[in-house]
């Protein structure tokens, strides 16, 4: 494996506010332990001894792969069964009547209202808590008649600094710019223009919420706002930004009672054709130390930990993940988007080796609800994290179905660790539940998420694949060593044409499936 990193010193870093500031409290909970965790080694520690059950429910396991060798008694209760029952941890009750699922929030409920479910939650006792990909009120309800805690700010709050709207009003008081904007209702083209004209004739339009990959509309003319009109004029209010030559990035943070902690910035796959069918669909990141330059990491990182910091004002503990463009003829940084919950990227994040060498930042994130009185230094974490020392080289791809057919699966790659061959090829070595026995860049771990059994549509998501190294190069291309692994994976999908008695059904099925699963 080509190694990236280098031993330059890290650029400064913000410093986090006092540990006593008023902002959230740090008091523990009646009740609970007394004893004051000191440091990463006694947070580490407590999470081993933990003796309290916390699931993740989810539709997968995927955000966060390998938290249950970090946290004793940590276990997954998913809908997809992406390890066909070979996972230690995963639950994966069987399939009940329900409604067509439009949200991960609907699978979320259906699996917690589950017979099955609650039988397995009551069997382990009293007490618990629960973290989740997507949640709303429902889902906070069932969790109360459940006895579970909820692991998160509440959905109300979460919803609010999701909106993409809110999002850049926070920015703005954070110090943190976004891409030039407008935020206003439009109801038609000439309304467009009236508005925004002063952005230029290239423009983008982003609604509330949702994905960008559906959810972001690139405006040049009036044929494109033709295209688009409807989804655009029904939403009570868009952000309508200057388009710009930009990479995108992610980085993802937690804010806590100490203060914002701040992971590393990592490149985003966006729109490539060969994973994705959505132009502004994101499909995959990397993670290595000389990710864009110093200048833009430090940067990046400065606005993360304001923008935490103007969480934590609003109440809001825990993980949130921020999406930054970078213009490439400026140099400046932008904002792009805030997730505030785990995200696609998370696993990328906490299996890396800054985690290994501290500890996951899920395990800060949890701390804010485990009861316990903790001291850490935020500084000093930063301080590591951003170090090159401390940053490893890995990359995922996020694979899609791209064609516009429709068929029913009938073989899957299962997921494990895989080779390619010096054919371009790919074999099946092992199974495994995550990326930690991938040594070389010609192995990959890959999670199925579609199996045989489903549907394979346009959007439809395969599966992740995770391998040392770079799947783009300098100028965020994919590289052939990626090309050959989408190719290889897409080789072991054998789908069967659909009965014309099952197409209309089948179709309606799909059409309530278009929902972030990951």
């Amino acid at each position: 494996m080509t190694s990236n990193i280098d031993t330059r010193q890290a650029e400064p870093r913000p410093r986090a506010s006092s540990p006593g500031s008023p902002i959230v409290s740090d008091k523990s909970k009646p009740g609970a332990p007394s004893k004051r965790l000191n440091d990463v080694s006694d947070i580490r520690r407590f999470f081993y001894r933990n003796d309290e059950p916390i699931y993740f429910i989810s539709a997968t396991n995927f955000n966060l792969l390998g938290m249950d060798e970090w946290i004793r008694h940590f276990t997954f209760i998913n809908y997809i069964d992406c390890f066909d029952g070979q996972h230690p941890n995963v639950f994966v009750p069987g399939e009940t009547p329900h409604e067509p699922f439009t949200s991960i929030e609907d699978i979320n409920n259906y699996l917690l209202s589950h017979k099955e479910v609650i039988d397995f939650i009551k069997k382990r006792g009293p007490g618990g808590k629960a973290v989740f990909l997507m949640f709303d009120e429902r889902t906070e309800e069932l969790c109360r008649e459940l006895g579970l805690e909820v692991c998160f700010p509440p959905a109300a709050l979460r919803s609010r600094i999701d909106d993409k709207m809110e999002t850049t009003r926070i920015a703005d008081r954070a110090g943190v710019e976004s891409v030039p904007n407008v935020l206003d209702r439009i109801e038609s083209y000439a309304d467009l223009r009236a508005k925004a004209g002063h952005l230029g004739p290239e423009l983008v339009i982003q609604t509330a919420y949702g994905d960008s990959g559906h959810t972001t509309f690139f405006i040049s003319s009036e044929d494109d706002w033709n295209e688009y009109a409807d989804e655009i004029t029904e939403a009570p209010e868009v952000k309508v930004m200057k388009k710009i030559r930009c990479r995108g990035s992610a980085l993802e943070a937690c804010a806590t009672r100490h203060g914002t902690i701040v992971g590393p910035l990592m490149t985003e796959l966006v729109g490539f054709p060969e994973l994705t069918p959505y132009k502004g669909g994101w499909c995959g990141n990397e993670v290595y130390a000389d990710t864009f330059t110093a200048e833009v990491r430090a940067e990046a990182r400065r606005a993360a930990f304001a923008f935490g910091e103007e969480l934590r004002k609003l109440g809001y503990r825990g993980y949130f993940e921020i999406d930054f463009l970078t213009d490439l003829d400026s140099g400046k940084v932008y904002l792009g988007e805030c997730n505030p919950r785990i995200t696609g990227a998370s696993s990328m994040t906490n299996l890396a080796s800054f985690c290994h060498a501290d500890a996951p930042l899920f395990l800060f994130h949890l701390l804010e609800w485990m009861g316990i009185d903790y001291n850490i230094d935020v500084d000093a974490i930063n301080d590591r994290w951003a170090s090159a020392d401390n940053i490893d080289s890995w990359s995922q791809l996020v694979i899609k179905h791209t064609a516009g057919d429709v068929d029913h699966i009938v073989a899957a790659p299962p997921s494990g660790i895989w080779e390619l061959n010096d054919d371009g090829t790919i074999r099946y070595v092992r199974m495994q539940t995550h990326r930690r026995t991938v040594q070389y860049e010609n192995r990959a771990f890959y999670l199925r998420i579609s199996g045989a059994g489903d549907y394979r549509y346009e959007g439809a998501d395969l599966g992740i694949l995770v391998s040392p190294g770079r799947f783009m190069d300098d100028e965020f291309r994919l590289n052939d060593r990626a090309k050959a692994w989408i190719r290889g994976i897409r080789d072991h999908y054998l789908g069967q044409p659909l009965p014309p008695a099952q197409e209309a059904p089948v179709q309606e099925t799909i059409d309530n499936a278009g929902f972030k699963l990951l």
